[in-house]
């Protein structure tokens, strides 16, 4: 896709190829489509080429398919409740269209990306907080799921939020996706802690064959309340998905987090080789977070500055 966002040259990109090489040229703006023909996520597909297109010479419109719901990426959800509110952060906007939505193992999604180029990227700073104002969320079903999957998920992860926060409304609308909005069947459910200071904070799940509702309910509650519990300024999903944005901005980002992932980890390392960027991690120093595992990561970005603008 990054290939043919700026007309480069790539080598190698085959199964069973232990090594690529990639020459990029220019960046083009205009519409691009990039088809995984599977259930492969068009949010891991909008991940990678929306640090590309920002630097483009003119608006662009992408269009990804694939799975808009699938494991081991971040559902189309989590990209606009949580992802999109917070990199927009980062001194631009983009909208985001889901024409369908696609899960395992059809596929068969599709989402519409728009976004204008920027002259540069402006730094972040996400360290304060704050106290969790509201939860909400949404469990859906589409497809030939009976809608009381979506209504058991959504009780079930109400029950487990309760347990522990039990001052606030927990809000979690059951959703019967439309026939012409979803392609094949699947069931999946998100919730969202948002604080006083803006911060936003994600659990999800996905239904699985032979795996009851409740289960998946309760999954998706428990990974929210852990990701309230690290003191961080950001979930363990969100960490690693700004790393790029901090690299390329025009000055000093923090964010606060909980324990550093792998995935964190590995784009530091690669920000660092590639950009040139300069990151450091260090455990945090407030009071509060004393007993917690909260640490600070801080970039100095490289000052990317579109060369077409």
């Amino acid at each position: 896709m990054v290939r043919d966002l700026c007309g480069g040259q790539l080598e190698g990109a085959e199964i069973g190829s232990t090594e690529i090489a990639f020459t990029p040229e220019k960046i083009r703006g205009g519409i691009h489509t990039a088809d995984t023909k599977t259930a492969g996520s068009v949010c891991l597909l909008m991940q990678v080429s929306m640090p590309c297109v920002l630097f483009a010479a003119s608006p662009s419109e992408l269009r990804l398919k694939g799975g808009t719901n699938a494991e081991m990426a971040p559902q189309i959800d989590y990209t606009m409740m949580v992802f999109k509110p917070i990199v927009e952060k980062f001194g631009f906007k983009f909208n985001c269209d889901i024409k369908m939505r696609g899960y395992y193992p059809k596929g068969g999604g599709e989402v519409l990306v728009q976004m204008s180029p920027v002259k540069q990227l402006s730094p972040i700073n996400l360290t304060d907080r704050g106290s969790v104002t509201k939860i909400y969320g949404r469990a859906f079903v589409a497809g030939v799921l009976p809608f009381k999957v979506a209504k058991d998920m959504a009780a079930a992860a109400v029950r487990c939020i309760r347990k522990e926060i039990r001052d606030l409304y927990v809000n979690i609308q059951p959703v019967q996706e439309p026939r012409d909005q979803a392609f094949g069947n699947g069931s999946g459910i998100i919730i969202v802690a948002e604080t006083s200071t803006g911060c936003l904070f994600a659990g999800s799940a996905l239904g699985k064959r032979g795996v009851n509702a409740d289960k998946v309910g309760i999954e998706a509650a428990e990974v929210l309340l852990a990701n309230l519990r690290h003191g961080g300024t950001v979930d363990e999903y969100l960490q690693d998905q700004l790393i790029i944005f901090m690299a390329l901005a025009n000055g000093i980002s923090r964010i606060k987090t909980g324990p550093v992932t792998l995935h964190t980890q590995t784009a530091i390392h690669f920000a660092e080789q590639l950009a040139k960027a300069k990151f450091t991690v260090k455990k945090s120093e407030d009071e509060e977070d004393a007993s917690k595992d909260t640490y600070i990561i801080e970039c100095e970005g490289v000052g990317m500055t579109n060369p077409y603008l």
